[in-house]
């Protein structure tokens, strides 16, 4: 053992030396860019030329084969070897849950029902994950048995993708046609990780099955896209979280498993390229307009991409700065910015409302690592990959057992400026807080929601956003209430909702940060398609003082008399005391609503948001404030109070 230290010691300061050398062969991404063949994906010759210089010319290995004992017997003395190999036991007399039937998919697919397919793949992908590990960390033979049943299971579903994925007519299902999503990339790479580290262990026929399986599911359609960028994999120039997901898993599969050198070559040129459009979805300023949860699904992804090509050409390639190594350490600590406070944060788009989580944190390890980012205090891992990576490299998976000495108070105000996005955090012993949105109304998830924003007191959501429906049929439709700009609160103007498209946005003008009060003011004149509409302006003032209040004022003129309101939404239980005054009640808080109109009266209207199922959970209310009478200007203004005490 003590031998093994050694040379692993000695193995780490040559890697360290060669990769602080400065003689040796790196590729210049922003170089390598230049020399793309137009818009197309797969790399051009002079790229290609580029990559031979840091590529080897074996396939990857994520890790050695079972033989190598001497590798996985240090694996299985580690605590997490050991976590790992217990939970595969634990799993070791559960059933595959696939294939489906045809009845089932072909109604995922009409319903956009996730819940009768989605845990049956995903749970049947993660045991059979522990199987291949623990039996490379056991080498028993008792795990066999099953992952050859597990194996076959995958190989004998006609389609990979998740039925909602599929066309209308499933043809991907009727073998007419295939491409890759984010469940077939996953079947992928379990099998190549299977075939890979198993060698042997499996009979030659299923070897020889699954490399046919990889090569035409995953690597053909891959390369087929990225040289014609045809219609079965548009995400390859997606800025969304599905381009480096995908992309991840169709290079990891295409590096093991082909024997092609120059498709193993064409794989990773691809995924540079690819990756440009990916980070392009970022803001300037590390802005993450699909919110944390896919931040977290997304950048988990792109960096043991990274990770996997560092490894692989011993970091000549490499995607942890990319082109732009400040935009990608901003994106790196986009968590902590994002934070309103107690754990909070806005679930714009299809976001998730709280930081902590239960899935894999391994992006928020690397960012640690590479972008200084606050570093965890406990490491979750959902993928084989990752843990392998985890296993190669445990300098880069320590945790902090201080990570409270470690994080530091929010600030005052975090302002991403390039997407145009302010939160204004209370520093009162029950703080108050606001988060508040401009951004454009083609944002990756988005929710034709200029001018949105979110109210926090204490950890208690008392109105605004209302966050995602749930992904079934129609969920992603515009004209779904819950998505459109009816279930957010912002301005309804003759009737008309906020158009969707890039030039549909908002701009932030002006912005005061001060101890006590934050304002934020933003056009949003151009979210809305009304060639009367002379001005529309909204104005965010949070005075931190005492208690707090958080003011919410829409100014609008015109060139003929419209209609116009706006509106309260929330989940908690409200009570609309008369036409200027609404209390909202959360479990904990109590926050009083005090609305004025100038320019004409106002009256109050409440109603149901006619979702049935929305991300948050329970049931949502739009309070709708609109002027009686069509005016050419006035203004309406929201006085949010906390109210505190015993409720």
């Amino acid at each position: 053992m003590k031998t093994l230290i050694s040379i692993g010691f000695f193995l780490c300061f040559m890697g360290a030396f060669s990769y602080n050398n400065p003689e040796r062969d790196t590729l210049n991404i922003a170089e390598y860019l230049k020399h793309a063949d137009g818009d197309k994906i797969y790399p051009s010759a002079k790229q290609m030329e580029m990559l031979k210089k840091v590529m080897p010319n074996d396939a990857y290995k994520a890790a050695p084969q079972i033989t190598d004992r001497a590798y996985w017997d240090a694996m299985a003395a580690t605590s997490s070897g050991k976590v790992y190999l217990n939970k595969a036991m634990s799993l070791l007399d559960e059933k595959p849950e696939v294939p489906i039937s045809d009845e089932i998919y072909r109604r995922a697919n009409k319903e956009g029902n996730r819940g009768i397919y989605k845990p049956r793949y995903y749970r049947t992908m993660d045991r059979l994950e522990h199987f291949i590990l623990a039996e490379c960390l056991e080498n028993k033979g008792r795990f066999l048995p099953q992952i050859n049943t597990y194996v076959q299971a995958i190989m004998d579903m006609k389609s990979w993708l998740h039925p909602n994925h599929d066309d209308n007519n499933n043809g991907v299902l009727e073998g007419k046609r295939v491409t890759i999503d984010l469940g077939a990339r996953k079947f992928g790479g379990v099998l190549a990780i299977a075939e890979s580290l198993l060698g042997n262990s499996l009979s030659q026929a299923m070897r020889t099955e699954i490399k046919k399986q990889l090569q035409w599911r995953i690597t053909d359609s891959y390369l087929k896209s990225c040289k014609l960028n045809d219609k079965n994999n548009t995400w390859i120039k997606s800025t969304s979280n599905w381009n480096s997901v995908c992309t991840s898993g169709s290079v990891l599969v295409t590096i093991i498993n082909s024997k092609s050198a120059e498709e193993r070559l064409a794989a990773v040129g691809s995924s540079i390229n690819s990756m440009k459009y990916y980070i392009s979805g970022f803001g300037d300023d590390g802005y993450c307009s699909e919110g944390l949860g896919y931040w977290g699904y997304g950048f988990n992804h792109y960096l043991y991409l990274a990770q996997m090509l560092s490894d692989y050409t011993e970091g000549k390639i490499n995607l942890f700065s990319f082109d732009n190594p400040e935009k990608l350490k901003r994106i790196g600590n986009f968590p902590e910015h994002f934070e309103i406070q107690n754990g909070t944060c806005a679930p714009f788009a299809d976001g998730v409302s709280h930081t902590e989580s239960s899935g894999s944190n391994f992006a928020e390890m690397l960012s640690s690592k590479h972008y200084g980012a606050i570093k965890p205090s406990e490491i979750r891992m959902e993928e084989a990959v990752e843990q392998i990576i985890a296993w190669n490299n445990p300098e880069l998976f320590s945790v902090n057992n201080e990570s409270e000495t470690q994080k530091s108070e929010l600030n005052g105000h975090t302002y991403f400026d390039d997407f145009g996005m302010v939160i204004s955090r209370g520093k009162q012993k029950v703080p108050f807080s606001i988060a508040i949105k401009a951004g454009h109304n083609a944002e990756n998830h988005n929710h034709s929601d200029v001018g949105t924003y979110i109210l926090i007191l204490d950890e208690d959501f008392m109105s605004g956003d209302i966050g995602a429906p749930s992904y079934t049929a129609g969920s992603f439709s515009k004209d779904n209430k819950a998505r459109s700009s009816w279930g957010h609160p912002v301005p309804r103007i003759n009737n008309t909702l906020q158009s969707n498209g890039r030039e549909f946005e908002g701009k932030i003008t002006e912005t005061i940060f001060e101890n006590n009060s934050d304002k934020v003011v933003m056009d949003m004149k151009a979210a809305y398609e009304l060639p009367m509409l002379k001005s529309l302006t909204r104005t965010m003032v949070n005075d931190k003082s005492g208690t707090g209040t958080i003011s919410v004022q829409d100014y609008f003129a015109a060139s003929e008399p419209v209609t116009f309101g706006t509106a309260i939404m929330t989940y908690t239980k409200y009570e609309i005391i008369d036409n200027h005054t609404v209390i909202l009640t959360s479990k904990s808080q109590k926050v009083k609503a005090e609305v004025a109109g100038i320019g004409g009266q106002i009256k109050i209207k409440d109603e149901q948001v006619p979702v049935k199922s929305l991300r948050e959970g329970g049931t949502a209310y739009r309070i709708g404030i609109d002027f009686e009478k069509p005016i050419k200007e006035g203004s309406i203004v929201i006085k949010y109070t906390p109210v505190l005490g015993n409720i």
